[in-house]
């Protein structure tokens, strides 16, 4: 039998600590009081927070007890000498082990919105025709790794363009849809043969990616109608005649900030209106977040030039193929997989990344 080691199995991590029980035991026997939902702004972030509690103590409380088990059956099997239980061991500890990983990646998405949906943003920049096509793709990328994860897209807005798309915004939502993906804003670079060449020359283009915190009524952003701006016109594309013979599109300015923000996807402009604040707040609340933090890193990607120098990720579809962050050195040569929605390992690093800084 080969040699185990307890010290090797999954352990509590910071939940050996009893705080985070205690914790949810208190706010159980508040929300049991009679009076808990008397004052209902109050309980629905007591709700909140022990619902995210729960959901990050619960399965290390799980993990902890299935490794014990695991434990006391290698010894079990080591008294005895019981070489047929080895293969079983083994097993389990792989499973153990993904399990481990998959929930101490989820620790690295402990923020405050982290857990909820998010709104994505493309846009092309410098290429012309080229980067339309490369936003369209890039979207398309995107699209396809929620779809992965079983994760609900609504498009909200969407700007055509010859050979592809110039701006499209999708409201992703699933357990940590934002805290996978806030790491992906920024300049997206593609080189490649172009399609759009007669003399098949190689071309770079760019696209940027922003993504914003779908937001729950627990957190609050101050939105003055003073510094408001509201357009309303007549929406594009698909939808219907109804939709292109009435103002139902909406786009709002926030004239402090500079930040806009449209709706055109739903037939009623009163919907538009709400999707519409729905993003502003989340693009605020990014915004304020970065000013309080003093780190205007991350924002200030939406004031840089879409273009060369500032990307944060490289396809290369000849004369190689090759996926590379510039900010944690992953690569993957499986360029197609990658444009399919396989971009966990870039996911995956950024967030650990950021973690050990």
């Amino acid at each position: 039998m080969k040699h185990y080691n307890q010290k090797y199995l999954p352990h509590g991590g910071i939940f050996e600590d009893a705080g985070f029980a205690n914790r949810i035991s208190l706010l159980e026997q508040q929300c049991a009081d009679p009076a808990f939902w008397h004052d209902q702004p109050k309980a629905e972030k007591l709700m909140a927070e022990l619902k995210g509690l729960k959901s990050r103590y619960e399965p290390w409380k799980l993990l902890r007890r299935d490794a014990d088990d695991l434990g006391a059956l290698y010894d079990l099997a080591l008294e005895a000498k019981d070489e047929s239980l080895s293969a079983e061991i083994e097993d389990m500890l792989k499973t153990l082990s993904a399990r481990y990983e998959k929930q101490n990646l989820i620790e690295l998405m402990s923020g405050e919105v982290d857990r909820n949906g998010c709104f994505l943003t493309v846009h092309s920049g410098a290429g012309g025709t080229e980067a339309c096509d490369w936003t369209q793709m890039l979207y398309r990328m995107y699209l396809r790794w929620a779809e992965r994860r079983s994760f609900s897209c609504e498009e909200v807005d969407r700007l055509d363009a010859e050979g592809g798309i110039k701006s499209a915004t999708v409201k992703i939502e699933g357990d940590y849809a934002y805290g996978y993906l806030k790491g992906e804003s920024g300049v997206h670079r593609l080189v490649r043969i172009s399609p759009f060449d007669a003399n098949a020359r190689r071309h770079t283009s760019f696209s940027s990616v922003y993504i914003f915190p779908i937001l729950d009524d627990s957190i609050a952003v101050d939105i003055r109608a003073e510094d408001l701006r509201v357009d309303t016109y007549r929406s594009g594309g698909a939808g219907g005649q109804h939709v292109n013979k009435t103002d139902s599109a909406v786009r709002f300015t926030h004239l402090p900030t500079g930040i806009v923000v449209a709706c055109q996807t739903e037939r009623s402009q009163t919907m538009n209106r709400a999707t519409a604040m729905s993003m502003l707040r989340a693009r605020l609340y990014e915004y304020y977040r970065q000013e309080k933090e003093k780190d205007n890193e991350r924002f200030a990607q939406e004031k840089k030039d879409i273009s060369w120098g500032n990307q944060i990720r490289s396809y290369v579809f000849q004369p190689y193929t090759l996926v590379k962050d510039y900010r944690t050195k992953a690569e993957m040569g499986n360029i197609q997989a990658v444009m399919d929605g396989d971009i966990d390992l870039f996911i995956e690093e950024y967030l650990r990344s950021v973690w050990k800084q």
